[in-house]
């Protein structure tokens, strides 16, 4: 081979084992570059299955969570419902014990002469029993309002002595029926607090009742008042049958009563305590029950904030009114014709001339052609309600214009103010003490002269 092909030959070698080389630097880059790119990739995959692990675990905790929570609203849904079940069956039991002793005097009413005289024992047995229902009915209305937020305040400076007073006197004859002891300490120096007289009787009253509840006969009972600098502690504490450890967080919750054994003569509703505790957080106040265990009896303390006594003035004297001087024409309009004929009985028994109807229309009709001085009137009517009932009256612009009482089952603040845009003086709830009927018909013809008739 000459030299020149040898070098010709050499040279293609040399360039073709460069090319391969440089054939094996690339294949070696891109070999590399996939070599990461496939890194990169498993780095992102790895990642991807870690936020997928990630987001397992946390729906995983969410679902055990989940569980857990839906196993505790139905646990505390089952235990509303038993409550519940428990309410409405002690409510128709509750109900149902006035009007045994109620049905029981009738037919003893039933079976007397017509000119035997009533016993007194058959007068007291029905008003005690009417009464419970009244006051089983105000506090069903009240823990209505209670919870719902619509319990409207009268407030004042109120002295202490005079709301304790009233609940102790309104519950005196239960102690003493049940011979329990009741023992009221009240400083004799004025306190006040900033609240509403009758709630404030309502709360003490509540207590005092719930305390004769679960005393046993012959037990203790006491109220007391202690003046702090700036609080006022009411401590209504008995001898009775206590309360378990771990009822003690529940005692003042809806539906919740102490001991419902058959065993226990007095009833109630589990509701009191928790009309007790709302009304004493609408007065800025707190409430606490204690007690060492059953047997032991219990406490529940009232704080409230104290204030100053009001101004000094002149005390307000209540004079004796005594009765109309002459007969009243009273209409009477009440579609119950039981409740109707038996009011109307007791106002002629006062000496009062009753003219009666049984719905808004004739109402109307016999006020046209009587023209009475009162007018008592139920508001759910047929025909017309009381309220149109009303406003007709007044429309018709009859001088004098009559004294207008509402006597309904109705007892809202929302009843009281349509009551009073339709013109009625008088907003009554039933069942009303005839009494009272009696005494504001009083008043009103004493206040002005009786017109010629």
């Amino acid at each position: 081979m000459k030299p020149d092909e040898l070098t010709g030959q050499t040279l293609r070698e040399r360039e073709d084992a460069l090319s391969a080389r440089e054939s094996a630097l690339l294949s070696r880059e891109e070999t590399l570059r996939l070599r990461e790119q496939a890194q990169s990739l498993m780095a992102e995959a790895q990642e991807v299955v870690s936020l997928r692990n990630r987001e397992m675990r946390l729906a995983n905790q969410n679902l055990v969570l989940a569980t857990l929570e839906a196993k505790r609203l139905t646990e505390a849904a089952d235990l509303a419902r038993r409550r519940q079940d428990r309410f409405v069956a002690m409510l128709a039991h509750e109900l149902r014990n006035p009007l045994a002793p109620i049905r029981s005097a009738g037919a003893f009413l039933a079976k007397l002469d017509a000119n035997a005289p009533v016993p007194q024992l058959i007068h007291q047995v029905i008003e005690r029993q009417v009464e419970q229902m009244a006051r089983l009915l105000d506090d069903l209305l009240d823990v209505s309002r209670v919870t719902t937020g619509k319990v409207q305040l009268q407030r004042r400076p109120t002295r202490v002595a005079t709301f304790v007073d009233q609940a102790v006197e309104t519950f005196r004859s239960l102690f003493d029926i049940q011979h329990q002891q009741l023992s009221v300490h009240v400083p004799e120096t004025p306190i006040y607090v900033d609240g509403d007289p009758m709630r404030l009787e309502q709360v003490v009253g509540n207590l005092l009742h719930n305390a004769a509840k679960y005393t046993d006969v012959g037990g203790a009972i006491s109220i007391r008042v202690r003046a702090l600098e700036r609080q006022v502690e009411i401590v209504v504490s008995d001898t009775g049958i206590g309360i378990a450890a771990d009822a003690l967080p529940h005692v003042f919750d809806l539906f919740t009563q102490n001991d419902r054994s058959l065993s226990r003569s007095q009833g109630g509703l589990g509701i009191g305590l928790t009309i007790v505790r709302g009304m004493v957080d609408l007065h800025g106040g707190t409430i606490e029950a204690r007690s060492a265990g059953p047997g032991l009896g219990s406490e529940f303390i009232v704080s409230l904030p104290r204030v100053d006594p009001p101004a000094e003035r002149p005390e307000a004297t209540i004079e004796a009114t005594g009765s109309a001087a002459a007969t009243t024409s009273v209409l009477l309009i009440d579609d119950n014709v039981d409740a109707g004929e038996l009011l109307a009985m007791v106002l002629r028994l006062s000496g009062h001339d009753v003219a009666t109807a049984i719905d808004g229309p004739s109402g109307l009709l016999l006020f046209e052609r009587d023209h009475p001085q009162v007018v008592v009137c139920d508001i759910g009517l047929p025909g017309i309600d009381g309220y149109e009932v009303a406003r007709r009256i007044v429309a018709l612009d009859s001088t004098p214009l009559p004294l207008m009482i509402a006597l309904t089952g109705y007892g809202g603040p929302a009843d009281r103010e349509l009551s009073r845009s339709a013109g009625f003086a008088h907003h009554l709830t039933k069942p009303t003490d005839p009494d009272v009927i009696l005494r504001l018909i009083d008043g009103f013809m004493l206040s002005r002269p009786v017109p010629d008739r």
